[in-house]
């Protein structure tokens, strides 16, 4: 059997599964991600040891620190598994009714979430996503085919056999989680040629991976998790809190899309800011990229370069900041609107107008308002985890969780009504 065919039928078999995960009720599926911590509980050991493999295999392979730090599995099994439990403990979505109204001719409409059917997630580096993606997967009573990076291969080897094992353990089906264990890229493209089976694609990586995707997949896709994110310092804004929050949002981890990236400073408190916010993040190793404004508010410093016009859509993925000279809000809201890419975007004032403003002219999938962007994030908004951060507009924006990954029927309830 050829490769295409292997992939074929294994599209089959989660299509085939997909009755039986959407009739499950809660306490299996619920059953089935207790096992699942169960299971890593008791093999931390080797999906440790796998997950060394992969690292060390990245080093040698030149990965950047960025890929590096999101392949790495060490000190997150914990949060894994919190993040696990905190799924088990939200409601189950399916059949929620999240409608309902009686026509003049008394026929009663309602509609009940019901499973997506089949995911097809292809993702980058990070192998902790296959835990999130399984756990919010099964609660949601989908299907899923799994695609993660040849750099974390061997880690979802052991990953997906103690998730299949899990949901064995619990009578469901245990390919309705299946991981395609090839290497070959060339399987990207037949997956995303699979609509007879799949009922979503989902990538969750760099730009280039979510435009092959869109070009590509005869599959309805949803993109996002890229993030150039702002944070607009206002003429109003409390001076000392602000810098904690940006403290935050760029050292907290840079190598994630909800790093802040670029700094935009209302002209008026730029000599007296700028400076500070320097001398701040330039104690955490952070380097700067700035606008010509901003370059005249400080002396020469080492850690500091003229900006180039690339620089303002560049995901850094790293300790590096760029900061940008505004004359007032809505020079701040029209750099946003021309360089974010959707992702999350905020303002620090103690002005209310100004906050309306912004919320209301900031069309990304998150909004901030004096607080850090790293809260964009499934756990965070108690979503248990995500299955990705869209920044789409139809069907799902910003974290991905159990009700995003749902869609719905209308159930119609009549006394005999004919139409006349």
């Amino acid at each position: 059997m050829n490769e295409a065919s292997d992939l074929k039928k294994m599209a089959q078999l989660a299509k085939s599964t997909t009755f039986e995960m959407a009739t499950a009720t809660a306490i299996q599926k619920n059953d089935a991600l207790k096992a699942l911590t169960a299971n890593i509980e008791r093999h931390r050991d080797s999906i440790m040891q796998a997950n060394s493999q992969d690292v060390a295999l990245g080093k040698s392979s030149g990965l950047n620190d960025a890929l590096l730090e999101r392949l790495s599995l060490e000190n997150k099994l914990e949060g894994i598994i919190q993040d696990i439990k905190q799924v088990i403990d939200l409601p189950d979505p399916v059949g929620e009714q999240i409608e309902e109204k009686i026509l003049p001719n008394k026929l009663n409409l309602a509609k009940y979430r019901t499973p997506l059917g089949v995911l097809g997630v292809i993702y980058e580096s990070r192998p902790n996503v296959t835990i999130d993606i399984t756990a919010l997967t099964i609660k949601s009573g989908n299907c899923a085919i799994l695609r993660g990076g040849s750099e974390t291969l061997t880690t979802n080897k052991v990953l997906i056999d103690l998730i299949q094992d899990s949901l064995d353990s619990v009578n469901l089906p245990s390919k309705a989680i299946q991981l395609i264990a090839n290497a070959d890229r060339g399987q990207v493209k037949e997956l995303l040629q699979l609509h007879e089976f799949i009922d979503l694609i989902i990538p969750r990586g760099s730009a280039a991976l979510q435009d092959f995707c869109r070009k590509n997949s005869t599959i309805p896709v949803i993109t996002g998790g890229i993030g150039i994110c702002h944070l607009y310092v206002d003429e109003y804004a409390n001076l000392d809190e602000s810098l904690k929050v940006i403290f935050n949002a760029k050292t907290r981890r840079p190598t994630v899309c909800n790093a802040l990236g670029t700094l935009l400073v209302h002209e008026s408190i730029a000599s007296h800011f700028i400076p500070k916010v320097i001398e701040h993040l330039g104690n955490k190793n952070v380097s700067f990229r700035l606008d010509k404004k901003a370059w005249n508010t400080i002396a020469n410093h080492p850690s500091c370069k003229p900006a180039e016009p690339m620089d303002w859509d560049t995901e850094w993925l790293s300790l590096v900041l760029g900061i940008k000279v505004v004359d007032n809000i809505k020079a701040a809201i029209g750099h946003i609107h021309v360089h974010s890419t959707g992702h999350s975007d905020g303002i620090l004032t103690e002005n209310s107008q100004n906050a309306d403003i912004f919320i209301k002219s900031t069309d990304s999938a998150v909004v901030y308002v004096n607080a850090s962007t790293c809260f964009t994030d499934g756990a965070q908004f108690g979503l248990g985890s995500e299955v990705a951060i869209s920044t789409q507009k139809l069907h799902a924006r910003g974290p991905m969780g159990l009700n995003e990954l749902t869609s719905y029927k209308w159930v119609v309830r009549g006394d005999y009504q004919i139409r006349t």
